[in-house]
């Protein structure tokens, strides 16, 4: 299957998100591929059987969310400098959201920008962060604080590469899988309650389907500027919890899923969602193994932490809210007691 990526209000031409065993890929120019040791020890020698260039080297960077940061694009750029690469060159995202969106990032900014693709190895990457052309590392501000909007030239989309994927790695995944069915469709997200996603056949439609549905959002808003803010369902409160534990101890679908809980109780107080459905969207994410709960210490700080968010301006936090299951709603001017009173269901929960 073949997704395309049209940009309507872009100057940037399109590119297609193929989903389907990863065919052979010819270069003439000088290709890297960036990855790290526990997705090269898996399927590099799969990707390298797929790969032919005028010159092919691997830059191999350590594994984890604590160092998607500037030190890590560095030591990448350093080896990109001294392999030679010239404008003309082409860099591989070979891994999950961390590695394309560090991959990303440097190929806008190598000699003001080289191509790149993206062959996503994590359910996570392969719905989600592959797709759209965000890219950047955290600080100790926050998340995804330095970027660029960089459009990869394809992406393409293997599920054969999940085969190796550690359960809570998958779990992940879902939750955005889960964000996305909130958002705009409902029959999607009853689908994803049913089903299991065991068989090829079925995790290959729910890709599918998540992919189509941000290249429609991404096609209309490629620089967030209006629809495509909704993809951040659940984040502004997860971008806190991940910044608050250091990038340590959740996933980032895991502090998606706590954030998507938190932010459907806000919208049970504006009114926006039943009881019934805030219960629906918790059991799907246990039903996936995915965390429901998370211990504020400090609600004042982790209230102040909203407004280091990329999606917060003018003094104002933007929050994406479920208006029923399938439909959304953006606000950016609450008071901030009925913010702190959602807060405070998560002081002292375990």
């Amino acid at each position: 299957m073949i997704i395309p990526i049209r940009l309507e209000s872009s100057t940037v031409r399109g590119y297609n998100v193929t989903i389907d065993r990863l065919p052979k890929l010819s270069f003439d120019r000088k290709v890297v591929v960036v990855t790290n040791h526990t997705v090269a020890e898996f399927h590099l020698d799969t990707l390298l059987s797929k790969l032919n260039a005028k010159s092919l080297d691997i830059v191999t960077v350590k594994d984890g969310e604590e160092y998607k940061n500037l030190d890590t694009m560095i030591e990448i750029l350093d080896e990109l400098f001294s392999k030679q690469l010239d404008r003309k060159s082409l860099l591989i995202a070979f891994g999950g959201g961390v590695i394309g969106d560090m991959t990303g990032f440097t190929a806008s900014i190598y000699q003001r920008g080289i191509d790149f693709i993206q062959i996503p190895t994590t359910l996570l990457a392969q719905v989600d962060a592959s797709v759209g052309g965000k890219t950047g590392v955290n600080n100790r501000f926050g998340k995804n604080l330095i970027g660029a909007f960089y459009q990869p030239k394809a992406v393409y989309i293997d599920i054969d590469f999940l085969e190796t994927l550690p359960k809570r790695e998958f779990s992940a995944g879902m939750a955005e899988l889960i964000k996305m069915s909130v958002m705009f469709d409902r029959e999607f997200f009853e689908f994803l309650e049913e089903d299991t996603l065991s068989s090829k056949e079925s995790l290959n439609r729910a890709i599918a389907r998540s992919v189509e549905l941000k290249a429609w959002v991404v096609n209309q808003d490629e620089k967030e500027a209006g629809i495509r803010a909704v993809l951040n369902y659940g984040h502004t409160f997860a971008h806190v919890i991940e910044n608050e534990t250091n990038y340590k101890k959740y996933l980032h679908g895991e502090a998606v899923a706590i954030g998507m809980v938190m932010a459907n109780l806000l919208s049970y107080e504006l009114g926006l969602i039943s009881l019934d459905e805030v219960d629906r969207v918790k059991r799907i994410l246990i039903k996936h193994n995915l965390p429901t709960t998370y211990k504020i210490k400090d609600i004042e700080g982790f209230y102040n932490k909203f407004f280091l968010d990329k999606k917060s301006s003018n003094s104002k936090i933007k929050f994406i809210l479920a208006n029923g299951i399938g439909n959304f709603e953006i606000r950016d001017n609450l008071p901030k007691e009925i913010i702190l009173k959602v807060l405070s269901k998560f002081k002292g929960v375990k």
